[in-house]
């Protein structure tokens, strides 16, 4: 006779050998990168005096959590959550770009400091400011939300958290480096890097889309074969016209869905003749 340990490990063996997983779900408090680091390299080059990019040739996947993490969710508790979870708005996401300086940079001149800004998006695109510690922090940024385009980089790596709804279309962000004077909040001219892209795949999440609209629906009872719907835009001098709209059959009565063209509209039956 084999003991219960003895069939567990036989069990666990035969899971391992056929591929199966045998992880169970977990409650993740941090956002995952979705990947390796994707860093463009932003350095001043004193004998121009501008900024310079160099830009990676990889090109980041906006990931859903319910594909790269299949029945994971994150805490309730974290501010990304609404965002993010599967069951919230379930958004696709990424952490993968990060800005960094170059270590061949020369010293920025003094009195100066570096402004991120960004120029043009595809409008599915949401950037945020993101920290896994505490405080953790999902702030919209470069617009979102509002916000302003442009922020101060300190310099150290920054990888901001970017999301869109789950889907196949490829998104991308335009963005600029440039120089601004400490002492004035003056932007510095000729000191941009120029526009550089950002580039995004995006995944689908598998879920059947919803089409959600405000319709009107005029009942009336099936056996009334012998009269015809009307409409109008004002009363009492409108102009009577038939709904066209073909019936259908709702709760055991004749309903015509109707697109709402005006805020108002009026129905009457006219006996057919």
């Amino acid at each position: 006779m084999q003991s219960k340990k003895q069939i567990a490990r036989a069990v666990a063996a035969v899971a391992v050998a056929c591929g199966i997983s045998t992880a169970r779900a977990a409650v993740l408090t941090t956002v995952p990168m979705q990947g390796s680091m994707v860093m463009p390299m932003i350095a001043y080059h004193a004998d121009h005096g501008h900024l310079h990019v160099t830009m990676p040739s990889e090109v980041p996947q906006l990931t859903p959590l319910l594909v790269s993490h299949p029945g994971d969710q994150f805490d309730p508790a974290d501010p990304w959550f609404d965002a993010l979870d599967p069951s919230r708005q379930g958004l696709s996401f990424s952490r993968r770009y990060g800005f960094v300086m170059d270590a061949n940079t020369d010293p920025l001149p003094p009195n100066t400091a570096i402004w991120l800004r960004k120029i043009t998006a595809s409008p599915e695109l949401g950037f945020y400011r993101y920290s896994g510690s505490a405080p953790k922090q999902w702030q919209p940024i470069f617009g979102t939300a509002g916000t302003s385009n442009a922020l101060h980089w300190n310099g150290m790596m920054f990888h901001p958290g970017v999301t869109a709804p789950p889907g196949t279309n490829a998104l991308s962000a335009t963005f600029e480096a440039y120089l601004v004077n400490t002492l004035t909040g003056a932007e510095i001219p000729g000191s941009s890097t120029g526009p550089f892209v950002l580039h995004f795949t995006n995944v689908s999440d598998g879920r059947p889309a919803l089409d959600i609209a405000q319709r009107v629906i005029v009942f009336y009872p099936l056996s009334a074969t012998n009269w015809v719907l009307q409409g109008t835009d004002t009363l009492p001098n409108g102009t009577w016209t038939d709904v066209t709209n073909v019936p259908v059959t709702i709760g055991g009565r004749a309903a015509v869905v109707i697109e709402p063209s005006d805020p108002r509209r009026f129905f009457r039956m006219r006996l057919a003749p």
